[in-house]
């Protein structure tokens, strides 16, 4: 369905394709954003396809392209996080989210990053394998931390040997694919096999092993689903927002679950929702071998659908029994809670938005607020945040990091001019959405140079507030700074639109530092050798090889430059001046 302006506005598909049309034309909608809808429709074009499977896929490809306002769309900002084992001479473990590669090896889904990390630490606690990055690992000339911490065998020092740490990653690999019983085995043979050889040392590290693996079997074990691996499917609708809780078994074990909650879903619109949801979330998922849901849906079309993705084949369960009942229980609860959750989070954010009107005086009601903070270390890798709020929650996906160049270190008000002026420029030259709230973390001069921007840029009408933490710098005590010198002080610390301020420009704050860690981090770890003319990654390597790291090499003279690989005599002057 399109509108005048050529804009698809609704996506569907159906068998009977005139007793569909007909029900959105020819009847009085309930729904006043059906009715909405229907009346922007400028004209309806249409595509055949050999089976419902085919438009199912097509709808979904579509759908994604298009984003119509009015189909109901599942979403979520990143893809699932998953460990990796790596294919090296000595295996690392990893996080990773992402295109998976083919040297690798992939465990998961996980519900969310901590589960990852948690798997991780376990790893390292009984098998004692590597995490560090493969440019640490080549240079280490002593053990690190982690191995004296007894989380590594420190390999990348030769304290033990390629057939051992490969011999451990196999065990790893075992365990994450759910077969602890045979690990157990391996470890209890090793264990005796020291024991006999009264190498009692090595022997009560096994033992330690072993008593850490059945003490998280002991916790994570799903001990009564049936199911190796399976998805548990539930929804649950809270003052009509629906929520659909996907609980993730893997290998046995419970790795948790995850909520989503459909956009533009319409209750008074016929739709089942599950199965909606099963063609999105799947669309870009691989499903486990079993999904078990609590509600029937056309189990023909949506394995012709998996068929047509190409996925193996997938058992679909909707006559729950036995112990899947009371998985399925657990997914209804989890679904039910988080949309609690929400509806009461709404419900905070709308009373806040509320008192913010209220306490600011403004002449229209403000809706989208974008505030702005700047983040350097004495004026080092200075990086400005500019995070959204609008309807009634963060927006993260138009929250942006602007990198600061070209000013003097440190100078706070060119860091706010640069930024606010690339910011709003693009924003009127393409006549983009503008905010109706700009908070700009700072004082009365940040505040003057956020106003002459916002003048010369042509936004007169967009009002502006600076947030400033006072001398006391505690929270609660901040002064707002507006136009014509006038300044709220002293503010009820339990105004609800005050917390709003704080909360916006906290998450300011945090992205700002964020982002200037993340670019501090990455100019750290950069070696400064290859700013020296005629140095290249290839001859950093070998110099980096020779003298052990940077250190060496800034200790060394000219003629020990000279004995490394492919530096002359000309190019040890330069790296050793360089230095010095």
């Amino acid at each position: 369905m399109i509108n005048s302006s050529q804009e698809v506005i609704y996506i569907g598909k159906a068998k009977n394709l005139k007793k569909r049309v007909t029900s959105y034309l020819s009847r009085t909608h309930e729904s006043p954003r059906t009715k909405i809808m229907v009346g922007n429709i400028d004209h309806i074009e249409i595509t055949i396809t050999n089976t419902e499977a085919e438009a199912l896929i097509l709808e979904n490809n579509l759908i994604k392209k298009f984003m119509p306002r009015y189909n109901v769309i599942f979403r979520d900002d990143k893809s699932y996080p998953y460990l990796a084992v790596t294919g090296d001479q000595y295996p690392r473990i990893k996080f990773h989210r992402g295109i998976q590669r083919n040297d690798s090896q992939y465990f998961g889904p996980f519900p969310n990053t901590n589960a990852v990390r948690e798997s991780i630490h376990l790893l390292q606690k009984v098998f004692m394998l590597r995490t560090c990055e493969n440019s640490i690992f080549k240079n280490r000339t002593r053990p690190c931390l982690e191995h004296q911490i007894k989380r590594c065998t420190a390999p990348c020092v030769g304290l033990i040997t390629e057939l051992d740490y490969k011999n451990d990653t196999k065990q790893a690999v075992l365990f994450l694919n759910g077969k602890d019983n045979e690990v157990i085995k391996n470890l209890s043979n090793k264990m005796n096999e020291y024991s006999e050889a009264h190498d009692y040392e090595k022997a009560a590290t096994y033992r330690d092993r072993i008593q850490s693996l059945r003490q998280i079997r002991l916790k994570q074990f799903v001990s009564d689903f049936s199911e190796d691996d399976a998805d548990v499917i539930a929804s649950s609708v809270s003052s009509g927002l629906v929520c659909i809780n996907v609980v993730m078994i893997r290998a046995g074990r419970h790795l948790g679950d995850k909520s989503f909650f459909p956009k533009n879903h319409n209750q008074s619109v016929e739709i089942n929702i599950i199965e909606t949801f099963l063609t999105q979330y799947y669309d870009n998922n691989i499903p486990p071998p079993v999904i078990v849901i609590e509600e029937k849906v056309d189990k023909d079309l949506i394995k012709n659908f998996f068929q047509l993705k190409s996925f193996p084949e997938v058992k679909i369960i909707s006559r729950i029994i036995g112990d899947k009942r009371n998985w399925l229980s657990m997914a209804k609860k989890n679904a039910e809670i988080a949309a609690q959750q929400k509806n009461a989070l709404k419900s905070n954010q709308a009373a806040r938005h509320a008192e913010l009107n209220k306490l600011l005086p403004f002449s229209r009601t403000i809706n989208r607020i974008e505030c702005f903070d700047i983040s350097h270390t004495m004026g080092e890798n200075t990086v400005a945040s500019c995070v959204v709020y609008d309807k009634f929650s963060m927006q993260n996906k138009d929250y942006r990091r602007y990198n600061i160049k070209n000013i003097t270190p440190g100078d706070d008000y060119a860091a706010m001019r640069d930024v606010l002026t690339r910011r709003y420029t693009k924003m009127v030259s393409e006549d983009a959405l503008k905010p109706d709230l700009i908070l700009i973390d700072g004082g009365k001069g940040q505040f003057s140079i956020a106003k002459e921007v916002i003048d010369e840029i042509g936004m007169e009408d967009t009002f502006l507030v600076g947030v400033s933490k006072g001398v006391e710098r505690k929270a609660g005590k901040e002064k707002l700074i507006m136009g014509n010198n006038k300044v709220l002080s002293n503010i009820d610390e339990t105004n609800l639109g005050f917390h709003l301020i704080q909360q916006i420009r906290d998450e300011a704050h945090r992205f700002a530092i964020a982002g200037h860690r993340a670019r501090r981090a990455k100019t750290r770890l950069s070696s400064s050798v290859e700013d020296i003319e005629g140095i290249g990654s290839k001859k950093r390597k070998s110099l980096l090889a020779y003298f052990g790291g940077l250190e060496g090499i800034k200790k060394a003279n000219i003629d020990e430059l000279i004995t490394v690989e492919g530096i002359d005599t000309q190019l040890a002057e330069k790296i050793y001046n360089y230095f010095h």
